[in-house]
């Protein structure tokens, strides 16, 4: 079995679990531009102790390589935790942002982790002037 095999994927607009990159699909070489990543963009997803998102990853996959580079993780840490039956003082929503340059044309890839539903993906294309 290889991990790819239990990497699931869906349209977030109806899986609350699938992550959504938003970016341009344009982009000049070398320019700075902000990626956004996140979980429960149309349909909220939990963020309890017991059910949540721990982290989200992104990569970049540029057309003309096989590999792919990793961009960025993002750490997930409050959920809401307490040590009595009240909700904690925190909670980290699953979105973030990066900015970033690209030379190449490719995909970004991102991957989220459910404590409960396991890992997710979803993919962007983006083509570099």
């Amino acid at each position: 079995m290889k991990i790819g095999d239990l990497i699931q994927s869906g349209d977030f607009k109806g899986e609350k679990h699938v992550p959504v990159i938003e970016a341009p699909e344009k982009v000049k070489a070398g320019e700075l531009f902000f990626a956004k990543v996140s979980v429960g963009k149309e349909i909220p997803h939990p963020n309890k102790q017991e059910h949540h998102i721990a982290w989200i990853q992104l990569f970049f996959k540029p057309n003309d390589s096989k590999f792919v580079v990793e961009v960025a993780k993002f750490d997930y840490a409050a959920h809401a935790d307490s040590m009595t039956e009240t909700p904690g003082p925190a909670v980290a929503e699953p979105a973030s942002c990066v900015s970033m340059k690209l030379a190449k044309s490719g995909t970004l890839i991102a991957q989220s982790y459910c404590n409960i539903h396991g890992l997710w993906e979803t993919s962007w294309e983006i083509a570099v002037e």
